[in-house]
């Protein structure tokens, strides 16, 4: 059984940095493309960001384009999401989300087929 476990998550000032991680257990983590998604409260949950199996593709939701930096440690069986100059709009869960049946790094959640438990990330104003 594949198992996500997401850490890392707090609260931070707007225009500050936080990073969180994915832990990944039961299976080879380099088999995966990997993908972080955030939700809101009342909002549908979104594509972050994606990666693939080895490091080799990464896509950028628009929103977070030049702040957040994916990246992945397949020694390490983790994945992690550098947030830089975090706004009060990124306060959501994140939730990172592995794809076990493709390399192709998609923009939506039905692409990933296991998903961790999400951490909270809050930024104030």
């Amino acid at each position: 059984q594949v198992t996500l476990v997401e850490s890392g998550g707090g609260l931070v000032q707007a225009g500050g940095s936080l990073r969180v991680s994915c832990a990944v257990s039961g299976r080879a983590f380099s088999s995966f493309a990997m993908g972080w998604f955030r939700q809101a409260p009342g909002k549908e949950r979104e594509f972050v960001v994606g990666i693939s199996r080895d490091g080799g593709n990464i896509y950028y939701a628009d929103s977070t384009k030049g702040r957040f930096t994916i990246s992945r440690d397949n020694a390490k069986n983790t994945m992690y999401l550098q947030m830089n100059n975090l706004k009060p709009e990124d306060t959501a869960i994140y939730y990172c989300a592995a794809s076990s049946w493709s390399d192709y790094v998609g923009a939506n959640a039905g692409d990933y087929d296991v998903w961790g438990q999400g951490t909270q990330v809050t930024v104030s104003s």
